[in-house]
C-alpha cells in the first residue's frame, strides 16, 4: 500500500501515535479488494485506515480502550469503516482472516500502564508475539498470513526460537539511529 499522509489522524496522549514503524508497516504489504484483515494493536487506526482505503474488510482492536475510541473516531473522520473491538490479542475476536497485522510492542523493556503496552515487549522484546503466532491457526483462513514489525533490539535468539517452524519472509527494513526495524510476513 502507499502511505497516504492526507488522511485525517487525530491523536490522544493516551494512545501510541503513528510513527516510522507505522509508515514502514503500511508500505510493506498490499491489500486485495475484499481481503479480510485483522489488525491487533490498532493504536490510532492508521494501519487499519489504509487497509480499508485499499479495499480490505477490516476488523481491528487494541487492549487500550482509548485506542479503540480513537480508531473509531479516525475511521469516521475519513469516511472509512472497520469493526473496532477492545481485545488482548485474540480475546475479543472470533472470526477468521486472510491477514493478521500487528505492529508489536517490540522494545525489550518492562514498563507498566495502558500506553506502555504499545512499546513494552518485556525483557526479550517479544511481548505478545508468541501468543499471536500460536493462536493464529484458529484465526487465519487457509493460505493466510501474519505481518508484524520486529526490532533489532529484541532478543534475536528468542525471536529465532519463536519463529521456528514458520515460513518467514522479510518484506521491508528501516535502519534507524539506534535500531533497525523489519516487517516480517509469517506463514504458519
Amino acid at each position: 500500500m502507499k502511505y497516504r499522509p492526507d488522511l485525517i489522524v487525530e491523536k490522544d496522549d493516551g494512545v501510541y501515535p503513528p510513527s516510522d514503524d507505522s509508515i514502514l508497516l503500511i508500505g510493506s504489504f498490499d491489500v486485495k479488494e475484499g481481503e479480510r484483515i485483522l489488525e491487533i494493536g490498532c493504536g490510532s487506526g492508521i494501519v487499519s485506515m489504509h487497509c480499508a482505503l485499499y479495499g480490505g474488510v477490516v476488523t481491528c482492536g487494541d487492549i487500550n480502550e482509548k485506542a479503540v475510541a480513537l480508531t473509531k473516531k479516525n475511521m469516521r473522520l475519513n469516511s472509512l469503516y472497520a469493526s473496532v473491538v477492545e481485545t488482548d490479542v485474540y480475546s475479543g475476536v472470533n472470526s477468521r482472516f486472510d491477514t493478521i497485522v500487528f505492529n508489536l510492542p517490540y522494545l525489550p523493556v518492562k514498563e507498566e500502564g495502558k500506553l506502555a503496552k504499545a512499546w513494552s515487549g518485556g525483557e526479550n522484546g517479544l511481548g505478545p508475539l508468541p501468543k499471536l503466532l500460536y493462536g493464529a491457526p484458529s484465526h487465519l483462513l487457509p493460505g493466510g498470513r501474519i505481518i508484524v514489525v520486529v526490532s533489532s533490539l529484541m532478543d534475536r535468539e528468542a525471536l529465532r526460537s519463536v519463529l521456528e517452524g514458520f515460513d518467514v519472509k522479510v518484506l521491508a527494513e528501516l535502519p534507524l539511529f539506534f535500531e533497525s526495524l523489519s516487517v516480517l510476513e509469517i506463514i504458519p
